[in-house]
């Protein structure tokens, strides 16, 4: 009789206790709803600084800077060496792993591991995957790749497509999944989007095609606007065909909001890479605007109950805005020379003459990764868990607590 009374209150100890996990778990520790993942390269104070200057003068203010209550320094120092490159600083972020340079997705032994979207989708979470350049790049195959040659982008093509399904996926990269007989420069022949069909995959190509889309997808919505990286955007505003990374954004929300388990969604900005690769200080302080305006998309769109992080990958070219400008000096007048005659702006690193008001104290073919601490900035549930000095792969922790 004793050793019944002792399992009968051993029994209702051990459901008590799984209802107060459940309690806690779904009624107690609020999960967003919506993640918002921005990764870009350059996220640091020279950058913000320069760029708001560029906008409006020294009195401006830009949307990234109502997501600084929560922000921390991130070291991106990856498993080989103590500079990243954008394989390994991606795959940290995507994986909270340490990576060597090239490789995604996998530890530094060349082990597989998941990434946040695949634990998203293991959730129940619908997922998505936007960049300004291409899909197929080391950076956003981070985070549904495993390779050890992440530039090897029509390898990464199948990879994609053949991914745990995406809600929505949206940029470049066209070249990689088409044939050289179709504007491709796949090697074999295949023509990737042909077998892609519908309603499984709704492919659109220009802008209006994406604002037509139903945001009602059974299916993947795949959009592919380029054939490698989009256009700048100073270029893009002339032809008006491809959308802006804040269309991307504002799109993907849209599409991804309709599952009823929440979503994670991952923003790979490209074009800060690129910008300071070629030493084009105008184009880094554009882009760099074109990512504070898509981050104030997603605050506007995503609601109060979703967390968004914006973080930096690495650093290229050692870009410095340098000189005394007027508070209200912006745009031109920031791409000259100053009343000294010397250069506002400067590089460490890249191909000299690029711009003849742009110098570099070494001449390179591109600009060179920088050692430098990168920026991690957010708001919303699960953000005030950036603060301090943190490493890459925390952010990856954060993240999926978060799930």
């Amino acid at each position: 009789m004793r050793l019944r009374n002792n399992l009968l209150a051993l029994a209702i100890l051990i459901v008590f206790i799984g209802l107060g996990v459940l309690y806690v778990r779904f009624w107690v520790v609020q999960r967003p709803y919506g993640i918002i993942v921005f990764v870009s390269d350059g996220l640091i104070t020279r950058h913000i600084a320069a760029a708001r200057l560029y906008e409006n003068g020294a009195g401006n203010r830009l949307e990234m800077e109502d997501l600084l209550k929560y922000s921390a320094l991130v070291r991106n120092d990856p498993a080989q060496f103590a500079v990243p490159d954008s394989a390994s600083a991606a795959s940290a972020l995507a994986t909270g792993w340490k990576a060597r340079h090239h490789t995604v997705g996998v530890n530094e032994n060349g082990e597989s591991v998941a990434s946040i979207l695949e634990l998203a989708r293991r959730e129940g979470r619908a997922v998505g995957l936007v960049t300004n350049g291409s899909l197929t790049a080391a950076s956003p195959a981070a985070f549904y790749a495993h390779t050890t040659s992440a530039e090897d982008g029509q390898a990464l093509a199948g990879q994609l497509l053949g991914a745990p399904q995406f809600k929505v996926l949206l940029g470049g990269g066209g070249g990689d999944l088409l044939p050289e007989g179709k504007n491709g420069r796949r090697k074999d022949g295949r023509d990737l989007l042909a077998g892609l069909n519908a309603p499984r995959w709704s492919v659109v190509r220009t802008r209006a095609e994406l604002e037509a889309a139903g945001h009602y997808q059974d299916g993947t919505l795949l959009g592919i606007f380029a054939a490698d990286r989009m256009d700048f955007s100073k270029q893009r505003e002339l032809n008006g065909v491809q959308p802006s990374l804040s269309d991307l954004v504002h799109h993907a929300i849209e599409c991804l909001e309709t599952s009823r388990r929440g979503y994670v969604l991952v923003v790979d900005e490209d074009l800060i890479s690129r910008a300071c690769l070629l030493n084009e200080g105008e184009h880094l302080m554009r882009e760099t605007l074109e990512l504070d305006r898509a981050i104030g998309t997603a605050v506007k769109y995503a609601g109060e109950k979703s967390l968004i992080v914006a973080v930096g990958r690495e650093s290229i070219g050692g870009f410095t805005l340098s000189g005394y400008p007027m508070r209200q000096d912006k745009g031109l007048a920031l791409l000259g020379l100053t009343p000294e005659g010397n250069p506002y702006i400067t590089w460490a690193t890249g191909p000299k003459g690029a711009k003849p008001n742009e110098p570099v104290a070494r001449d390179a073919a591109a600009g060179v990764n920088t050692a430098e601490d990168v920026l991690a900035l957010g708001r919303g549930l699960g953000a005030e868990k950036l603060r301090g000095f943190l490493d890459s792969t925390e952010i990856f922790k954060i993240i999926r607590d978060a799930l």
